[in-house]
């Protein structure tokens, strides 16, 4: 078993690995969020979208681009915490650190097979679809329904 630490990799790392390892034959999925107070749904969303493919690659969400999309009190847990927690899923191969409001630059440099995005999302309103389209890829929706939120469980923790 790789320590979480080994799964953290920067774009460039990554872009070479993902050459190699579509070369071999194996499919690629990818996965975004910002995984801010880890909860089952993440886990369940992950662990739906890795049954998809050979490897599963996360992007997490910078702690800027976290507070661009969630406010100036976010994220609560600093961004190096998210990496190493998201990578000590069983599910999840890589991780790395993005900073973009979307992933139509990254999924353009990557070309993932699939990406994956949650049930809060349908086939037809994933921002980046039409660039997963455009190399040949593909999005699915995955993962429970959307009845688990950090957001929530800060609003239950920090009345």
């Amino acid at each position: 078993m790789r320590r979480s630490s080994e799964k953290v990799k920067t774009l460039e790392e990554l872009e070479s690995l993902l050459e190699r390892e579509k070369a071999r034959g194996r499919v690629v999925v990818m996965a975004n969020g910002c995984f801010d107070l880890l909860h089952v749904g993440h886990v369940r969303y992950l662990e739906a979208a890795r049954e998809h493919g050979d490897l599963l690659v996360v992007a997490v969400n910078s702690d800027e681009s976290v507070r661009r999309l969630k406010g100036p009190d976010r994220p609560m847990v600093p961004q190096e915490e998210r990496l190493e927690l998201v990578a000590a899923l069983a599910a999840v191969d890589y991780v790395f650190l993005f900073e973009d409001p979307t992933l139509d630059r990254i999924l353009l440099r990557l070309k993932p097979h699939i990406q994956a995005k949650g049930t809060d999302y349908t086939e037809e309103t994933v921002p980046e679809r039409d660039t997963v389209l455009s190399y040949g890829g593909r999005v699915v929706i995955c993962g429970d329904p959307k009845d688990h939120s950090s957001t929530e469980m800060i609003r239950r923790l920090v009345p």
